[in-house]
């Protein structure tokens, strides 16, 4: 099951769709696991694939993945990586040996030996969601997986966390070789210097402006992309007020990013709708007031009446927890 679950996804000939009908209750019957644990395994593993062929075949992942790429290429530029195709400038890229990974659950696949000289781009997913039980979720995971593997970034690189994630979820994630993370980081983790994607996409404000927080340096932020909720369209949402109270890394960086909208479509306007790529461009960073970065003050929402995020029920975590990729 393991080695057909990392099979590469490969593009084929475009199928007919099944009906909507037909979909639905084929999505239905694999949203109410009753079998052993295996079946209901290959059960979710199969819905992925599937999935991953209706994505594969739509305008809406081209045009996204090509939305992805600008900003990549623009990141790496940063980064002063070679000139080449994306998947060759990622290869590229310096990723340190092997670092302590106590971080991760139990019987999650450890990451790749790397050859010396050879490494990757990190993936960081947050708040996935059931995928194991809702299309939305799936979809969003799917969409996830094609990206590694048409930016060459091994799963083994990726690391997976939401709080919500069910046993069988967790085993279908280590059979696609995906680490996933035993602790509730509530999105403070630092990229240590490396480069890395955050996938994030519908997770709560509080979220994002934690994951600020912890990268709040020039540095830090000129190595960080993040797909995720559209900054643009949180300003617009919230008042100035709410914002700069509750939300202060999320107000202060809006001068010092780049944002590129997802397409929309019909048929994934649920699942990737309010979604964009975000990167700090070096120059915006460094336009920025100097106070900017003096303030380093650890978010509290003592105070937020709408908190979307799961607090870390252990009340806080270790440095090697946040530090652990």
């Amino acid at each position: 099951m393991a080695a057909e679950a990392r099979e590469s996804w490969q593009a084929a000939a475009p199928r007919r769709k099944r009906p909507a009908a037909q979909r639905q209750r084929r999505r239905e019957a694999a949203a109410a696991p009753g079998r052993d644990p295996e079946e209901d395994r290959g059960v979710v593993l199969r819905r992925i694939r599937e999935a991953g062929e209706d994505l594969l075949i739509s305008d809406f992942w081209s045009s996204a993945l090509e939305t992805i790429n600008s900003c990549l290429r623009k990141h790496l530029v940063q980064l002063k990586a070679p000139v080449g195709t994306l998947p060759e400038a990622l290869g590229s890229l310096h990723l340190d040996p092997s670092p302590n990974e106590s971080a991760v659950a139990p019987g999650s696949v450890p990451r790749d030996t790397l050859v010396p000289g050879s490494c990757h781009l990190r993936c960081v997913c947050y708040g996935i969601g059931n995928f194991a039980t809702c299309v939305v979720a799936r979809n969003q995971l799917t969409f996830l997986l094609l990206f590694l593997e048409k930016c060459q970034i091994p799963r083994s690189h990726c690391w997976v966390y939401d709080p919500l994630f069910s046993p069988l979820e967790i085993a279908v994630l280590n059979s696609l070789g995906m680490a996933v993370l035993s602790e509730n980081e509530e999105g403070k983790r630092s990229v240590c210097g490396e480069p890395t994607i955050f996938y994030m996409p519908h997770c709560g404000t509080a979220l994002y402006n934690n994951l600020l927080w912890s990268n709040w340096s020039v540095d830090a932020l000129s190595k960080t992309v993040i797909i995720g909720n559209s900054f643009t369209g949180l300003q617009e949402r919230l008042l100035t007020r709410i914002l700069q109270k509750n939300y202060l890394y999320v107000a202060k960086i809006l001068n010092g990013l780049e944002e590129l909208e997802f397409p929309q479509t019909s048929q994934y306007m649920d699942i990737f709708n309010d979604t964009s790529v975000h990167w700090f461009p070096v120059q915006k960073l460094e336009q920025l007031p100097p106070d900017t970065w003096a303030f380093r003050e650890e978010p509290d929402y003592q105070d937020c009446e709408d908190l979307e995020i799961i607090r870390n029920k252990t009340g806080g975590l270790s440095a090697i927890d946040l530090n652990s990729l």
